[in-house]
């Protein structure tokens, strides 16, 4: 038998995205024979340009839906691991996906549309406008179905808020003044897409994380926001002023603030105020970086050299 027929054959779901990309590109960099689940729709744009990049990196283009059964039935059969990066407004769309991972009987291992924060560890589900509720009927159901399973927590992807240096409306980190919210020692944690990818990937045939919860908490990667400011001026070689946010003045920030902003203001609450990336411990053997020593990520001071 063949090394790559011994590999776990792999289907992504959402693999036109950016982090489903990522996992396609890094599961075949592993040496897993990868499926990419791919809409109807895309099939019809000229050149097919969403699937050109997979196709070229090897994955097997696999056309069908969240929505269309029995194509979804049919990509399960095919595999051992299925991987969903559909984003969180999606997430209840896993439903038949779980039921045909369930009905194929094939699967050894899902890895849901999880990703960002543990919902269950959140201190603000009161205030999210039901974003976390629709993982946390996801994961009761893949429980209650007895689905093996790997939950993957990497908080903050490094695309979101660190490329304005955490300044909603921002496109790009400041250069005269900057927000500080609340008192700007709670640490938050930024993990790059790629980076994810690998980490997720290294636990498809990993029997220490198999129907358990891993945890990215890369060093480097983890800052409060009074760190993030003082790494960026270093950067810049220049001192920003401080705008100081207390929290009560956040939360009426938070109540009047329009969509998108708000659910920005929700996030940047939830890390840097009420330390949802990091108030409670975890053990060594559900850390990425500690599981997987070998895998080389990106740090937050390598992405901010990318913005001087």
């Amino acid at each position: 038998m063949s090394e790559e027929a011994a590999r776990s054959r792999v289907l992504v779901v959402g693999a036109t995205g950016r982090l489903g990309g990522s996992l396609v590109r890094a599961s075949l960099a592993a040496g897993h024979p990868t499926f990419a689940l791919i809409r109807p729709h895309h099939f019809a744009l000229p050149d097919s340009a969403p699937l050109k990049p997979l196709a070229a990196a090897g994955a097997t283009i696999l056309k069908g839906s969240l929505d269309d059964y029995p194509s979804l039935l049919e990509a399960v059969r095919q595999v051992d691991v299925v991987i969903c990066a559909v984003p969180t407004k999606h997430a209840l769309e896993q439903k038949p996906l779980i039921r045909a991972i369930k009905e194929a009987g094939c699967v050894k291992r899902f890895i849901p549309a999880e990703f960002g924060v543990d919902h269950t560890k959140v201190q603000i589900c009161d205030m999210d406008h039901g974003f976390y509720e629709k993982k946390a009927e996801i994961r009761r159901l893949i429980e209650s179905e007895d689905i093996p399973h790997t939950y993957i927590y990497c908080n903050f992807l490094m695309r979101y808020l660190l490329p304005s240096l955490v300044q909603p409306g921002l496109d790009a980190p400041p250069r005269d003044e900057v927000t500080i919210f609340g008192g700007g020692d709670t640490k938050g944690i930024f993990v790059e897409e790629g980076d994810v990818a690998k980490f997720t990937v290294c636990t498809i045939e990993d029997p220490r994380t198999l129907n358990m919860t891993l945890y990215l908490r890369p060093p480097g990667n983890i800052y409060s926001l009074n760190e993030l400011v003082s790494l960026w001026e270093t950067k810049i070689n220049k001192c920003l002023k401080k705008i100081h946010i207390t929290e009560e003045q956040l939360l009426k920030n938070i109540q009047n603030a329009p969509f998108p902003l708000k659910m920005d203001l929700i996030f940047i609450y939830s890390a840097f105020v009420k330390g949802d990336h990091t108030y409670f411990e975890i053990d060594s053997r559900s850390e990425g970086t500690q599981l997987y020593p070998d895998v080389k990520y990106t740090t937050v001071s390598e992405y901010l050299d990318t913005l001087v």
